[in-house]
């Protein structure tokens, strides 16, 4: 809950399979808003390596993506207090805390609608007390403790860091949310712990990369992010379909917070447990125990993959990354091995990034190696080459596939290596689940 928490944001097109949602308790289902056409592969690229290097019944709401900007963004509206302030928040799968932009104005005539939350408008609005058990979970200015246990106006101070240096500081509050529920009801929740921020400074928070937005929704796997506080309530488990970001007009998109049974899905799907890694509890983090390239298992030990003592390492499933990065004795394995079975020639032209590029002009369906990924469970991520080889410029083909050096942080399974699966994080069995099927464009 402090630096080492990297922001990483929505880069991605999440679609739940609606027919699938059998299940007789309401969910909360958020749909994604896409704002504007992706940037270039070499500008994802650069974006990628830019967050990574400063790194150590069910709910559903849309996503706005502002992935155009190279950061990676998608939005979320939430509609907090009472009544309802309607806020377009950062949708993060890398850190826990909610926060907003608050006002504090007495005449807010001069504030646009949406531009800021003024709690002086909400009759449901309060702050945590400086001894409430909940101000423990977030981190504080460092300030002298001027808490009084019998001081009605002692508020809890928050000053949550990101690892680029970015903060928001301000008061730990409760307020009340109001979603619409898969029954087409709406519904109110009641406390959802946030951050009233006073204070934001930081190109990750202020700069054009944020885009807009009024604020950040932590989805990560802290006590205090959207999905544990929602959990609770719809089911401590959330879901999305990644689906390819080429595709125009985009397809509608969500996220969505809550339980599902289908058995014609579930019963497709192939399961890995999450790992939790004490220095970065927020990711998700899996283990690879292998990789093959058209089906030869390459010699990559399986140190390359854990998690050591400083808490470098380890792997993680992030929605907000678009290419996916292997520690570099990994890749440099899966490197050659594209190289060796590759059969098409070499682009020629500008560097695009990348370590390996094909020509594909005049090939209909280029054919490009296999990659597949053993899990632990013994599970398989084999997905279509179209997942890990993207068309950097016309009739150039890619692999987007990046090194991490050795103890400069993890390894990141991004999210055009998930396109087409649906992918279900179930918190309570802590095993993350993934399916080609139940995943399609509506």
């Amino acid at each position: 809950m402090s630096s080492h928490y990297t922001l990483f944001l929505f880069t991605v097109f999440f679609i739940l399979h609606s027919t699938h949602l059998t299940t007789s308790t309401p969910y909360l289902k958020l749909p994604l808003l896409k704002k504007t056409p992706l940037s270039p592969p070499s500008h994802l690229l650069a974006a990628d390596i830019r967050r990574l290097s400063g790194h150590r019944t069910s709910l559903k709401s849309p996503l706005t993506s502002g992935a155009a900007t190279g950061s990676g963004q998608y939005f979320a509206n939430l509609r907090i207090g009472s009544p309802p302030q309607r806020l377009l928040l950062v949708a993060d799968t890398g850190s826990d805390l909610v926060w907003v932009k608050c006002s504090a104005c007495k005449n807010c005539s001069n504030h646009r609608p949406g531009s800021a939350f003024l709690a002086r408008h909400s009759r449901t609005f309060s702050s945590h007390h400086c001894y409430d058990p909940q101000c423990k979970l977030v981190p504080h200015p460092n300030l002298p403790r001027t808490c009084n246990h019998t001081r009605i106006h002692s508020p809890c101070r928050y000053q949550y860091s990101y690892a680029d240096g970015s903060t928001t500081t301000g008061f730990f509050s409760k307020e009340t949310t109001t979603f619409n529920t898969s029954s087409g009801k709406e519904t109110k929740i009641k406390n959802l712990a946030f951050g009233c921020g006073f204070r934001i400074s930081g190109p990750s928070v202020t700069g054009a990369s944020f885009n807009g937005a009024e604020g950040v929704m932590g989805l990560g796997r802290g006590p205090i992010s959207f999905t544990s506080q929602l959990g609770r309530k719809f089911g401590n488990r959330f879901s999305y379909c990644l689906l390819d970001y080429t595709i125009s007009p985009p397809p509608k998109s969500y996220l969505t917070i809550g339980g599902y049974s289908d058995d014609a899905v579930l019963n497709k799907f192939s399961y890995t447990p999450l790992v939790t890694n004490p220095l970065s509890p927020s990711f998700y983090y899996i283990s690879i125990e292998s990789v093959s390239v058209d089906g030869v298992k390459l010699p990559i030990s399986s140190s390359v993959w854990s998690i050591d003592g400083s808490g470098n390492g380890g792997t993680i499933v992030d929605s907000g990354t678009t290419l996916t990065f292997l520690a570099e004795p990994a890749y440099r394995q899966v490197l050659a091995a594209f190289r060796r079975r590759v059969k098409l020639p070499p682009a020629e032209g500008p560097a695009l990034g990348f370590d390996l590029c094909v020509n594909v002009s005049g090939v209909a369906k280029p054919r490009l190696p296999k990659l597949r990924l053993g899990l632990a469970g013994k599970s398989v991520l084999a997905p279509p080459a179209n997942n890990y080889f993207i068309e950097a410029a016309e009739r150039v083909m890619c692999l987007a596939v990046q090194p991490v050096k050795a103890g400069s942080g993890f390894s990141v399974i991004g999210n055009l290596m998930q396109q087409g699966y649906l992918f279900k994080f179930d918190l309570d069995r802590s095993r993350l689940g993934f399916s080609r099927r139940g995943c399609a464009v509506r």
